[in-house]
């Protein structure tokens, strides 16, 4: 099994983290393999598709444990201060 989507990071009005929480996966298992990551061409109401391209210059972008039958969580950090909203592609997979 596996899915893929798109969620939104959302640094507010300025900070160094932000998450987003991945649910409505009915079939992932708790021990499926997650990732997110930035595609280059992406925009949001906030920032660019350049403002896309440099975020993986600027922030790292991980995901938490996922939960059985429910979802997981994407995590942006960053050493700057960040504001408005970023895209985000996610994939999970119960294969190796």
């Amino acid at each position: 099994m596996s899915a893929i989507g798109t969620a939104t990071l959302d640094f507010g009005t300025g900070s160094n983290e932000a998450s987003v929480e991945v649910t409505g996966q009915a079939s992932i298992l708790a021990t499926s393999k997650t990732d997110a990551f930035i595609m280059a061409d992406d925009e949001t109401s906030d920032h660019t598709a350049s403002d896309h391209r440099y975020l993986a210059c600027l922030a790292g972008i991980t995901c938490g444990t996922p939960v059985a039958a429910t979802g997981f969580t994407i995590y942006g950090t960053s050493t700057q201060k960040l504001t408005g909203t970023y895209q985000v592609r996610w994939v999970w997979t119960d294969g190796a």
